[in-house]
């Protein structure tokens, strides 16, 4: 188990927001935190921490007006930590590489792999070709229907058919080198975890997964270390002293290593 640290950035300003509540029209959405500080603060920070795998998210839509100032202070922090930080947000066969070169280790990608409820092969395809497995980070985000929790797309709004399962997993990792999985019924609400989901993950034992959503207390990253059987890496947003919440880094970090 590893902590994998996170910078989202919207309309420019490195923030915390409530899952599910972007709305792109007027590019809004419920804010935790909003940092005073820059992306290259956190990049520079996780870099002398030592903290590698980290993801890097543009919460705006490419239409935004804000899109830019947004995409600027993502490719600072690439810059900042070069080939240590994972970068998300409108990325297609046809940016990909641009951010590869600019310091991402890897790419993540929902939207343009799960198009119109499924998966799309031929745009999963046109990803590796166009930067390598090795390169790419496919997030499984994910709400729950009835039992079972499902990949949502468009953020976090739309439902796909694509259940999230071992199955699943098992046939997507030959695409990727790692899986993000958000839980975003909880994500931002610091309200505790999709146990069930933690538990169903942490019987795969294939390429690495980071989990996110709903941590708020200490409990929550150690049930995540337990259920998980150890195997799912973690990241912890808006409950994080980094970002106003009440978890002390640190602390944070030593459940992680299990001291």
């Amino acid at each position: 188990m590893e902590f994998r640290p996170c910078i989202d950035i919207h309309n420019g300003k490195v923030k915390q927001i409530v899952g599910g509540s972007l709305d792109d029209e007027v590019d809004s959405a419920s804010e935790n935190f909003v940092s005073k500080k820059d992306a290259t603060f956190f990049a520079s920070f996780y870099a002398k921490e030592g903290l590698r795998g980290g993801h890097v998210i543009m919460l705006n839509h490419p239409d935004s007006p804000y899109y830019e100032v947004t995409r600027e202070q993502a490719l600072a922090a690439l810059r900042e930590y070069p080939n240590n930080l994972q970068i998300g947000g409108g990325v297609n066969a046809d940016n990909a590489k641009s951010y590869i070169e600019a310091g991402a280790s890897h790419v993540i990608v929902t939207s343009y792999v799960f198009k119109d409820g499924k998966i799309n092969y031929d745009n999963l395809n046109k990803l590796v070709d166009a930067v390598g497995k090795e390169h790419i980070v496919l997030d499984l985000s994910c709400r729950r229907k009835g039992d079972e929790y499902y990949v949502v797309t468009d953020r976090w709004q739309k439902f796909t058919k694509e259940e999230v399962t071992l199955g699943l997993l098992r046939s997507l990792s030959s695409y990727c080198d790692e899986f993000l999985i958000h839980a975003a019924d909880v994500e931002g609400k610091q309200c505790g975890i999709e146990k069930d989901l933690v538990e169903m993950l942490g019987k795969w034992d294939g390429i690495p997964i980071t989990y996110a959503g709903g941590v708020g207390d200490y409990d929550d990253v150690m049930a995540i270390k337990e259920l998980g059987n150890d195997r799912l890496n973690v990241t912890v947003g808006s409950a994080l002293d980094l970002f106003g919440g009440p978890l002390n880094y640190e602390t944070v970090l030593s459940c992680v290593k299990g001291v």
